[in-house]
């Protein structure tokens, strides 16, 4: 078993350029789309949110709208966080391309259920257990692309993986804008949810297993992965990996996440076009700022480059929560940095979180530290939607959740320095 004080050992050999066409290729193919699909599932439901509830609630309680986003949210992340923690397990234990599959399919069947529901709890239900399937897909498909690829392409690939979510997430956009969802008209968006059920197929026929993941079962005993991770010497570095992760989460799942339902209240639902259009603009501002992030930063240090997201994000929160707003272009504008700013988060994890754990548990390593970074960020979900029933509004919420950034600015300084150093055996 290798440990955080290995990183130092002779990598393996990069793959030949046969192997990168082939395999790597298919690899990243696959994982591209199932980030992208991921993405549109994670957009789907703040395009959603608002008119779904007040048809299933009735008109006139924003209260009550902002209790039940909160609710749904929290078990969208709570389900996220036990799928990243069950499928980075099962990824571990049966294989990669196995686990992926398996994890797709779960958050296409049950999307698509979302379609069904009558009442605010069916959502949080079907929410719950698509996300099972979404928290297992992040995870594993990190650790089978960065497998297979050399360890030189990893800022670029680590860039397509948070760009990925966010393109999806843009997709989202782009659809209701063409066919707005209103209170009588959101149920179809579901269905479309449904559509990533065919990747399931492409994976397991195409795809090919990380050679790395199978040298690793035959050197490894019959131990708990998960176990592993949660022991000495892999437990310090696993809980730093849970709170950064919690910093990044909380701040999108409690702020983010929720200006489109503000840009909804603040038009009066005078244009239902609002949402999908906040949604295209915070998408595509992610997407760049998942993109440059770990390009960029890949060349400083990994605390350095977590503080400067950190400091980043927090600037941009205080400019657009704490000023005052009304709907434009200056919004949209503050959207989209704020988006940028906060999703860059999305694009370092996957440069940085495969570099603390080795082959053996990296998929239960890196699940569960993103995972459990979002059962804390379930809770921080339920106390912004608290928090607009209290303070009365979405912009006095974001100004509070976003002061969890000066967490993330604490955190860099302590967090495990891995810059320069290949991916541990």
């Amino acid at each position: 078993m290798s440990s955080p004080a290995s990183f130092t050992e002779t990598p393996a050999p990069p793959p030949t350029h046969a192997t990168l066409s082939k395999a790597a290729w298919l690899t990243l193919m696959a994982a591209f789309l199932g980030w992208l699909l991921d993405g549109f599932e994670l957009g789907l439901f703040p395009v959603v949110a608002r008119p779904a509830l007040q048809s299933l609630l009735g008109p006139g309680l924003e209260g009550g709208v902002g209790l039940w986003m909160g609710r749904i949210t929290a078990a969208f992340l709570l389900g996220a966080a036990l799928g990243g923690i069950v499928f980075g397990w099962l990824g571990d234990k049966i294989g990669r391309v196995k686990a992926m599959a398996w994890s797709i399919l779960c958050y296409s069947i049950f999307s698509g259920a979302g379609y069904f529901a009558e009442a605010p709890w069916h959502l949080a239900l079907f929410r719950f257990i698509a996300a099972l399937g979404m928290g297992g897909e992040w995870a594993l498909g990190v650790a089978l692309v960065m497998e297979t690829w050399p360890d030189k392409h990893r800022p670029w690939l680590a860039a397509a993986i948070g760009a990925a979510a966010n393109l999806g997430m843009a997709l989202v956009g782009v659809v209701a804008r063409i066919f707005v969802v209103t209170p009588d008209s959101w149920r179809w968006l579901f269905l479309v949810g449904a559509a990533p059920a065919v990747l399931t197929l492409i994976i397991r026929i195409w795809v090919p297993e990380s050679e790395k993941w199978k040298a690793s079962t035959k050197d490894e005993a019959s131990e708990s992965k998960v176990a592993t991770v949660l022991s000495p010497p892999l437990l310090t570095v696993t809980l730093i990996g849970i709170f950064l992760s919690a910093v990044a989460l909380i701040g999108s799942w409690g702020s983010v996440q929720w200006i489109p339902s503000w840009a909804d209240q603040l038009t009066g639902g005078t244009r239902p076009d609002a949402k999908a259009t906040v949604q295209i603009v915070s998408s595509l501002g992610a997407a760049l700022g998942a993109i440059l992030g770990p390009v960029f930063l890949a060349r400083l240090s990994r605390r350095l480059a977590y503080g400067i997201l950190s400091a980043l994000a927090l600037a941009f929160s205080v400019w657009l929560f704490r000023f005052p707003a009304e709907w434009g272009t200056l919004f949209l504008v503050k959207t989209g940095l704020i988006a940028a700013t906060t999703a860059s988060f999305y694009g370092f994890f996957p440069l940085y979180f495969p570099e603390l754990f080795p082959t053996s548990v990296r998929a239960t390593g890196q699940g569960i530290c993103y995972n459990f970074g979002r059962i804390i960020a379930a809770f921080g979900a339920l106390g912004s939607g608290q928090l607009v029933a209290q303070l009365g509004g979405y912009a006095q919420m974001g100004a509070v959740v976003t002061l969890v950034y000066v967490l993330g600015i604490a955190l860099a300084f302590i967090a495990p320095e891995t810059k320069g150093r290949p991916l541990p055996d």
